[in-house]
């Protein structure tokens, strides 16, 4: 194992102490800091603001300075489409930061990383990502990128209020989830909490139904790379589909207005049954409201078989290296530590993980929330989870969140909408290089 991280740190201590030593005795102080200031290597890092102030991070960074001398500077982007497109231009001007916080699966491939990031495959520390997650940052046999936070579940969060109130049991299938929403919205409850107004949650419904995709069809994101397979012609891939256009008649009257924070304040006070979402959101309500995160719970996207009942889980993006930096050793040195039990239990103590980390042997821990410590785990434990198809696959269409708000508000069909995003899903196997 490469041991950059101690050689770093050992240097600075070696080089403090000598210039403490042959200093004067009128200005020790000063000389103190200016050695620290001297030994402090400063490193840039981009990333979305979706992602920029996060405790975690800043814990970890923190860290990093007192013990490795690495300084990270942030620099923020937009999400969405904007933010895409300043990383492949600053990419492609030679512009980039040290550190980059960019997607990883499908969205990896099409910005070309061999070209941009660092490989690294021969490092040591690149073996304790989780395997699976380790596909999600690779392009053939190179590995680019270390989780920049824990993973999150693509699921159903769940009032257990409201769930009690009824006597409601969690679903194990399709229909008895729908038997549920009957349930709720006879009482004159909001049976499924749509947050609309933000297009990417309109798409968890279809993306969160990957576990049983892969399950009943485990070839088709192969075959569908490959041009073999299409959404709109694959049974189990239609399904998927299917079950959004089920959930149109049981939102809240202002789904399509009804933003993502809306929904985080709604879900914490008890005012609908289900939501759509990434477990992420268990922070955001936590940070605003405490211990109500525990009256949410998750479960995970029906299927058909209640003896096969699974999560989906939606892997972090993550940090790649510079290639074209001058500071490729101080890169790899906070690459290595930021994935170091060190490092994750002072992003844990700052901010409590939305689902299992990425690195093998790191456990959860026992304070997480409720729904991450019992309901996430319990599908770990029990070995029923699968990423998030985009992570298998090469392609991903981008106008998914459009059309999946089309059809979770009644405007099209499923079939419609599974042949308008096998159109769309063309248009990037095209920009690959794919023989669709």
């Amino acid at each position: 194992m490469k041991k950059r991280v101690v050689a770093v740190f050992m240097s600075a201590v070696f080089a403090t102490g000598l210039i403490a030593g042959c200093s004067g005795s009128g200005d020790t102080d000063g000389a103190e800091k200016k050695d620290k200031d001297k030994d402090v290597t400063e490193l840039s890092l981009l990333v979305d603001t979706a992602n920029a102030s996060t405790a975690g991070f800043e814990a970890v960074a923190k860290l990093a300075e007192e013990k490795l001398g690495i300084k990270v500077n942030v620099e923020t982007r937009p999400g969405g489409t904007e933010g895409d497109n300043i990383v492949k231009t600053r990419l492609a001007s030679g512009d980039m930061a040290d550190l980059c916080v960019y997607n990883s699966g499908s969205l990896l491939n099409a910005i070309n990383p061999k070209e941009y990031f660092i490989d690294i495959s021969g490092e040591e520390f690149a073996d304790r990502l989780d395997d699976s997650y380790k596909e999600a940052v690779s392009v053939g046999d190179a590995v680019y990128g270390v989780p920049y936070q824990s993973s999150q579940a693509e699921a159903i969060m769940y009032s257990k209020p409201m769930y009690e109130k009824y006597g409601l049991d969690v679903p194990k299938t399709w229909d008895e989830f729908l038997a549920n929403c009957d349930v709720l919205k006879e009482a004159g409850e909001t049976a499924i909490l749509g947050t609309f107004g933000d297009a990417w949650t309109a798409q968890i419904p279809f993306l969160g139904d990957a576990y049983n995709l892969e399950t009943n069809a485990p070839d088709f994101a192969e075959k569908f790379d490959a041009g073999e397979a299409k959404w709109a012609t694959t049974p189990e891939a239609l399904r998927s589909f299917e079950k959004l256009a089920d959930t149109t008649p049981y939102y809240n009257e202002d789904y399509l207005a009804t933003t993502y924070d809306d929904g985080c304040d709604m879900m914490a006070n008890g005012e609908a049954g289900h939501w759509f979402i990434l477990s992420k959101a268990l922070t955001n309500i936590y940070d605003l409201y405490g211990d109500k995160v525990n009256d949410i719970g998750i479960f995970g996207m029906p299927g058909d078989d209640a003896a096969n009942n699974g999560i989906t889980l939606w892997y972090p993006v993550a940090i790649y290296g510079n290639k074209n930096s001058e500071k490729q050793e101080a890169i790899l040195d906070f690459m290595e530590f930021y994935i170091s039990d060190e490092a994750l239990d002072a992003y844990t103590e700052a901010a409590l993980p939305a689902g299992p980390y990425c690195v093998k042997g790191y456990e959860l821990p026992s304070e997480s929330y409720d729904a991450v410590a019992q309901d996430i785990q319990s599908y770990l434990d029990s070995g029923k989870t699968a990423p998030a198809l985009e992570y298998i696959s090469q392609v991903k269409g981008a106008d998914c969140p459009t059309i999946c708000q089309e059809l979770g508000s009644g405007q099209t069909t499923a079939k419609e909408a599974a042949e308008k995003y096998d159109k769309d899903c063309e248009k990037q196997a095209t920009q690959l290089g794919l023989k669709w």
